[in-house]
């Protein structure tokens, strides 16, 4: 009896981060939507570059450490925002999305011929898989982030400014989620001994 409630405990505390981590990351984009919307791109790119740094201080201060890949879009974001302020061309924030997208795809299939299966170091933490799991998962994302850069090339070059922060905001976050539950047959089917008994 004793144990249960600890558990709940542990686990209403794992959805509680799961969800604030997923607000900081979400936050920053919200904004740029609304500020797009009620003012113009450049407006937005200069409150989403504050709110950013914003989210990664917090990420910082509560979490004791920032993720990977979050980090590096803040840093890409601060790049290509200031890039956009400056020379005062959108072009360069829309980019943006197709630059970290390109980067993560060719990290995660770069490391693949070498037998390096880096999703492993950045979730290897949260999941337990064996080597071809880990291998097949980060080959599977590699993949995704170059669709995900693509579909952004086509929608940047051929829709409005409101159109691309819509479905960048709208459209890029429940594709990823779809991609995701997606993955999990193969993170079950590779999945360890002791994570399946934990």
């Amino acid at each position: 009896m004793s144990n249960k409630p600890t558990g709940l405990k542990t686990q209403n505390k794992d959805v509680k981060s799961q969800l604030l981590k997923l607000s900081l990351e979400l936050g920053p984009l919200v904004l740029f939507f609304i500020i797009n919307a009620r003012i113009d791109i450049f407006a937005a790119t200069a409150v989403f570059m504050v709110a950013m740094i914003i989210s990664l201080i917090t990420t910082w201060i509560i979490f004791k450490k920032i993720a990977v890949m979050p980090l590096v879009t803040g840093i890409v974001v601060l790049i290509f925002g200031g890039l956009t302020l400056y020379l005062q061309d959108d072009t360069f924030i829309k980019i943006k999305p197709t630059i970290v997208n390109v980067l993560f795809g060719s990290i995660l299939l770069g490391g693949l011929p070498f037998g390096h299966s880096l999703l492993k170091h950045v979730f290897g933490d949260v999941y337990s898989l064996e080597e071809g799991g880990w291998s097949k998962l980060s080959f599977r994302w590699g993949v995704f982030f170059f669709v995900l850069a693509i579909i952004n090339e086509i929608v940047w070059r051929n829709f409005s400014t409101d159109f691309w922060v819509m479905f960048k905001v709208w459209g890029i976050m429940p594709i990823t989620i779809i991609f995701s539950m997606f993955q999990m047959p193969l993170l079950s089917q590779h999945a360890l001994e002791e994570s399946e008994s934990d």
